[in-house]
């Protein structure tokens, strides 16, 4: 058997492993699994940004950017929650991006996404890629859209689950 035959074999007894808890979870009734979407809407405040710049004071493709913000509920009035993340520069001129992923940790289990965040603040659609506790199994996208003053400060996240 060739090397990359084994790795294809390794891959897909990897995969039946991981489904099979999802699949499982899927048949059984939870806020993450109804047949309406679910609609979160919070705060994050960003202030832990911090970039690695590659060639400063320049942007460039590669810099990075982590953060550990607080988020607060959707009347922005109480820190309900944190996230966790990074995101790496794309496109270094004009309308500058970045791809992120990031956690955010709400009450009662956490929602990861990934997608585009364009310096500019315009808004962009991420996906949810998954989640724990009462979000496991999650599936949905989550709207980025950029608010308080100074520009890009604050960002409300409004997470649409579908599944």
């Amino acid at each position: 058997m060739t090397r990359n035959k084994k790795l294809v074999m390794a891959a897909a007894a990897v995969m039946t492993v991981a489904l099979a808890p999802v699949a499982a979870f899927a048949s059984t009734s939870s806020p993450t699994t109804a047949r309406h979407p679910m609609t979160i809407h919070v705060v994050e405040h960003a202030i832990t940004d911090t970039a690695q710049m590659f060639h400063p004071p320049r942007n460039s493709v590669g810099d990075v950017l982590g953060f550990h913000n607080p988020v607060f509920n959707a009347s922005d009035t109480r820190q309900i929650a944190t996230d966790n993340g990074y995101c790496i520069r794309t496109v270094a001129t004009g309308n500058t991006e970045w791809e992120c992923a990031w956690t955010t940790l709400l009450p009662g289990g956490h929602l990861t996404v990934e997608g585009p965040f364009l310096d500019n603040g315009t808004n962009t659609t991420l996906a949810i890629i998954g989640g724990t506790g009462r979000f496991a199994g999650a599936e949905g996208s989550m709207l980025l859209h950029a608010t308080g003053h100074p520009a890009g400060s604050e960002f409300d996240f409004i997470f649409t689950l579908t599944h």
